[in-house]
């Protein structure tokens, strides 16, 4: 059982941990006591060119000291003050100058040379576009890690479904949602994506958590100490300073059904993608599952809602499922764009178009949810769509015109990564999806698009 705890509960801080800023060999008070002493200077410096009594009594003699040393007189102060206003100047900057770079040395010992670029981009980034996406899967964290270049106002609604894996025998075991695909999430958004990856990507190869990734462990570890699997996730995301904000579609323990053509039932996400035969629907256990009220105000505050890229059955629909966020899309502000896979997938949509993959989405959605659809135009290479050919599976046909009757509007663009796999490349795709945007926005709201797009194009160049 999960202990419960209180989420408004604080750690108490000592009343007296105020007063340690005044304990010897910190090696800051005195930088910025000189810094303090310097904008006494500043300030003085006017007050002598100005002949003024700003610091009453103190300054007159100070002011009498400076005269007698230099030998002017009030009216011939202003040299005077120039020079003591510019010592002032230099000790203020040379003050707060070494003080920061004090505290920086301690917190951010590796970035010190970089705390100015890293300042700007992150406020540069605050102000960009609020972007949902929803999804899991690989795909889902391939756009996470294209589209935090221009923002950091994302949420990242992730399918609980799956029941296979490490997640699956962490959810049948500990009652803990399966944590894999908000693992790769939380990896994605991540500033240290490396260092991230490293640490919860190592899965151990033997003893008891043979097959298990340390990523997901920690998820499970935090649900069980907080008591609450998303507040162990927001703990976790400001330990690493993520870039938006990773939300399960519920919280509930659901499971994915699917009624194929034949007739045939099947149970468990595993069961839906390993299954052969065409799927007619997919439906969620419980059917009243609800969203988590965090995932609805971003929908109500986003810019543009994105579904995809992953599988069609096991990724993308079990979100849309859960009930209220369908609605909540439909009447949203923002415009949502479906990003199509760019290969059919084995046992689960052989054969379908594009069409196909928005017919099904229509089909269990409803109309309205959609308003545009992301499609690859980029050629497969030879060898490599061989490979992919006897593995059963095809390029989805991106031709347009079938899916313009619906109202929907349609996109292409080069998304392919260069690689030993036919992926989503993650900037190529983010561009895609911010030059969508730019085109569906107003034109006043155009600007501030294009001016994150500048600057995520400069933090690039300087990569």
């Amino acid at each position: 059982m999960w202990r419960r705890v209180n989420r408004e509960q604080k750690s108490p801080v000592s009343h007296w941990s105020k007063w340690k800023w005044l304990y010897p060999n910190l090696k800051v008070k005195r930088w910025f006591f000189l810094a303090s002493v310097g904008i006494f200077f500043f300030a003085t410096g006017f007050a002598v060119m100005n002949n003024g009594i700003a610091l009453g009594y103190l300054e007159l003699k100070f002011r009498e000291a400076i005269y007698q040393l230099t030998g002017n007189v009030p009216s011939n102060a202003i040299p005077a003050g120039i020079l003591i206003s510019a010592c002032g100047i230099l000790l203020t900057v040379m003050g707060f100058r070494r003080g920061l770079r004090s505290i920086i040395s301690i917190l951010l010992p590796d970035e010190e040379i970089k705390i100015v670029d890293t300042v700007y981009s992150r406020q540069s980034l605050r102000r960009g576009p609020h972007i949902v996406v929803i999804g899991g899967g690989t795909g889902l964290s391939a756009l996470l890690r294209g589209l935090k270049d221009f923002t950091s106002n994302l949420t990242a609604i992730v399918t609980v479904a799956d029941d296979g894996g490490s997640s699956g025998t962490l959810r049948n075991e500990m009652g803990v949602l399966p944590p894999g695909d908000i693992r790769n999430c939380l990896v994605a958004l991540a500033d240290k994506e490396d260092i991230m990856e490293d640490l919860f990507s190592y899965r151990f190869e033997a003893g008891t958590l043979a097959g298990h990734s340390l990523g997901n462990l920690l998820l499970a570890g935090m649900a069980d100490v907080c008591g609450d699997f998303q507040v162990g996730v927001d703990r976790i995301s400001k330990i690493f300073a993520l870039r938006g904000n990773v939300y399960p579609s519920t919280l509930e323990q659901v499971t994915l059904s699917a009624r194929l053509a034949n007739g045939k039932f099947v149970t468990g996400e595993t069961n839906v993608r390993c299954t052969e035969g065409r799927i007619v629907r997919v439906s969620l256990t419980p059917e009243d599952c609800r969203p988590l009220p965090e995932a609805l105000a971003a929908l109500r505050q986003a810019d543009l809602i994105v579904l995809g890229p992953g599988s069609l059955y096991t990724s993308v629909l079990p979100n849309l499922l859960v009930q209220g966020l369908c609605e909540q899309i439909r009447t949203a502000e923002a415009p949502c764009v479906y990003v199509c896979n760019i290969m059919t997938e084995p046992g689960e949509t052989d054969g379908y178009q594009a069409v196909d993959h928005v017919r099904e989405l229509l089909s269990h959605c409803g109309s309205g949810v959609l308003d545009a659809v992301l499609l690859n135009s980029q050629e497969i290479s030879g060898r490599l769509l061989d490979r992919y050919v006897q593995e059963g599976s095809q390029p989805v046909d991106s031709t347009t015109a079938e899916i313009e009757r619906f109202g929907i509007k349609c996109f292409t663009d080069d998304l392919v990564s260069d690689g030993a796999v036919v992926r989503h490349d993650s900037r190529r795709l983010a561009k895609a999806l911010i030059r969508i945007l730019f085109r569906m926005k107003p034109i006043g709201e155009k600007l501030a698009l294009l001016d994150t797009y500048i600057l995520a194009y400069k933090s690039r160049q300087e990569r």
